[in-house]
């Protein structure tokens, strides 16, 4: 399954990123950018308008809803899908009122990267 999705991961593990990698490479993704803080998430997303934004709610320096205010600014339409394993329901809740797209639990599952790979690639609605 081909794509030409351009997907940021973000996570502050380095392994969560290089896992999430393998699976996106997996489902066919070419273009994979990884960024290792909400800080650095924004910059890639200035540089480089990814279709599609896995970010890990949890991390030091700026975390991922905070990250996720300011990429909405910058490119309304960012598809941000905000991970976490402490899923608590106020994080879930502020990620959606700041714009999330979707939420996976972690540790994410080869299923959970490929519907939302899915979902995105049936709206066609990528960056070019």
């Amino acid at each position: 399954m081909e794509n030409n999705l351009r997907v940021l991961i973000c996570d502050d593990s380095i392994l969560i990123r290089k896992k999430l990698r393998e699976t996106l490479e997996m489902f066919g993704c070419k273009e994979i950018l990884e960024a290792e803080n909400g800080n650095v998430a924004v910059e890639v997303v200035k540089a480089s308008n990814p279709d599609l934004i896995l970010m890990d709610i949890v991390m030091p320096d700026k975390d991922g809803i905070e990250a996720l205010k300011e990429i909405k600014e910058l490119q309304p339409n960012a598809k941000v899908v905000m991970a976490s394993s402490v899923g608590t329901n106020d994080l879930l809740k502020s990620a959606i009122k700041n714009g999330a797209y979707d939420f996976i639990q972690k540790p994410i599952s080869h299923d959970a990267v490929q519907n939302i790979l899915t979902k995105v690639l049936k709206e066609g609605s990528v960056n070019v």
